[in-house]
């Protein structure tokens, strides 16, 4: 599978990374796309093909990733519009909060229209631990397994109807970041109570990773495993109660709602 990516930033940058360290695509099987020669470098280095000329890198492939700030990608269609194979070309859109009916009418070519996905990760997506949300309009089943699995092996992909993507986006792609200020919370709380910065780092990491390793491994909800470590009378449970005095809960479906808004 050869796929073009278009677009070195933060997340095409990231896909890149999560391609590079895959099982699906060989180096030479990826093409990245950058008008900035040095953030092509690294990807060079890893043994893709970069280059700084749009139409080159999608010449053969089979897939071309648009992964450029939503404001760019009509300037970025019409560029590769000529040059695109329909018959044996798919799009894959990374950019949030454009609808496919809006890709399909940039995309059309005397009413002709290439197979289109969109595909929202997150960063996570670097290191193959991203979650993705991918819809399509216009996909035939085995063309949706075949995104699938590419996403799948770069983290979870769940295939949604288009109307979720923005839910997905708030929860899933802002929320790496909504849990991250977390972590930095729980780093900086850590150094208060007496832990050197690093240590509180290792500490809340481990933490957060057992948490989430516990969940997946047994299936609970995170109240049952709450319950567990909560004591009558005990440090936990004033903890808890602490930070829900402080809105704890509340802010945390407060920024989600307001991711998507």
């Amino acid at each position: 599978m050869k796929i073009a990516i278009i677009g070195a930033g933060a997340m095409g940058g990231s896909f890149a990374q999560g391609l590079l360290k895959g099982s699906i695509c060989s180096p030479a099987d990826i093409t990245v796309a950058n008008p900035h020669t040095e953030k092509l470098r690294p990807f060079a280095e890893m043994g893709a093909k970069v280059t700084t000329d749009n139409t080159t890198a999608i010449a053969g492939a089979d897939w071309v990733a648009i992964v450029v700030k939503p404001w760019l990608v009509a300037q970025v269609i019409e560029e590769l519009k000529p040059h695109l194979d329909y018959q044996r070309q798919g799009i894959i859109n990374m950019a949030a909060a454009i609808p496919s009916t809006q890709l399909l009418a940039w995309l059309d070519k005397n009413g002709q229209h290439p197979t289109v996905f969109q595909a929202i990760p997150n960063l996570a997506i670097a290191v193959r631990s991203s979650m993705t949300f991918i819809a399509t309009p216009n996909a035939l089943s085995e063309q949706t397994e075949i995104v699938q699995a590419l996403f799948a092996d770069l983290g979870q992909a769940m295939v949604v109807d288009e109307r979720l993507l923005g839910a997905g986006t708030t929860i899933a792609g802002c929320g790496i970041a909504y849990a991250m200020r977390y972590i930095r919370a729980a780093m900086e709380g850590g150094v208060e109570i007496g832990f050197r910065a690093n240590e509180a780092r290792d500490i809340v990491l481990q933490t957060v990773k057992g948490a989430v390793e516990l969940l997946q491994a047994t299936g609970h909800h995170p109240e049952a495993e709450i319950d567990r470590v909560t004591t009558p009378g005990g440090l936990t449970i004033r903890g808890l109660n602490e930070m829900e005095r402080c809105g704890f809960t509340h802010a945390v479906i407060s920024g989600l709602k307001a991711g998507i808004a």
